[in-house]
């Protein structure tokens, strides 16, 4: 675990871009793993709609640690978690899921503020480190105020800014900010704060190069893989109902996919 913990630190720091694809399920991951992925990360949305439920932290807790046991089985790299707002106000609660995770062998968490206070989130971060008593755990905090539109121009960097620095007070070793996209305000955010950035893909986010030469440190996927793949499987459906349904080409045999898992 902490050789998996040191490996996931250092690929923040390293000169290329941490590119990390979010899995919802064991297959999802390996498959990522076997792309390349020096890490994967869960999307939230995502294993709460594989589940059978809606994302907003509806998701029970006894299913995420099972499907994130699952995913540590299936795979050899890095797993960090997204656990939304850690589905409690209670910083102790929150606490308590953190350590279950790190016991499961994840060498992080993503944990967000949504609409709530940020001291809220800040307590929770400083609850986390208490419970797990110097263990080492990336916790990378993310912030919503591009992705929710809670302040537009220099004021949403100001309000980010000020955030981000709360949370690295609190213990974060990471900052996330979905929404953010524009190079002027990426390069101000990073400007203000000593953690390294994590923004998500979106359209005209820009490229690889770009959001480095701004200071972003790592790209996550948040549920655009899971939109991908749902889209495949329900062309490839349609087309059996239809009767046109064809194998792709060229199609993964049964021995290697069983493989992955044997």
């Amino acid at each position: 675990m902490s050789n998996l913990h040191a490996r996931f630190a250092e690929l923040h720091t390293a000169h290329a871009l941490l590119v990390l694809p979010n899995a919802w399920d064991a297959g999802s991951a390996r498959l990522a793993q076997e792309q390349g992925a020096q890490a994967v990360g869960t999307t939230s949305a995502a294993m709460a709609w594989s589940c059978g439920y809606a994302d907003g932290s509806a998701l029970p807790r006894i299913s995420l640690l099972q499907r994130v046991a699952e995913i540590v089985h299936a795979t050899s790299i890095p797993i960090t978690v997204d656990i939304e707002d850690g589905y409690s106000d209670d910083p102790q609660q929150v606490a308590a899921l953190a350590v279950s995770l790190a016991e499961l062998g994840v060498v992080g968490i993503n944990l967000e503020d949504g609409t709530g206070a940020p001291a809220l989130l800040a307590d929770k971060i400083a609850a986390i480190r208490a419970a797990l008593a110097g263990r080492p755990f990336f916790i990378n905090a993310r912030t919503d105020v591009y992705l929710r539109g809670l302040a537009e121009g220099q004021a949403a960097v100001a309000m980010t800014v000020e955030r981000l620095q709360a949370y690295a007070a609190a213990g974060a070793d990471g900052a996330f900010v979905p929404g953010l996209k524009e190079p002027g305000d990426i390069a101000a955010v990073v400007a203000g704060i000593t953690l390294p950035l994590n923004v998500m893909w979106l359209p005209g986010i820009g490229t690889h190069a770009e959001l480095l030469a701004a200071g972003v440190r790592r790209l996550s996927a948040g549920p655009a893989l899971y939109a991908h793949a749902w889209s495949a499987v329900e062309t490839a459906t349609r087309a059996m109902f239809d009767d046109t349904l064809a194998m792709p080409a060229p199609p993964p045999s049964y021995a290697a996919l069983n493989a992955l898992f044997g």
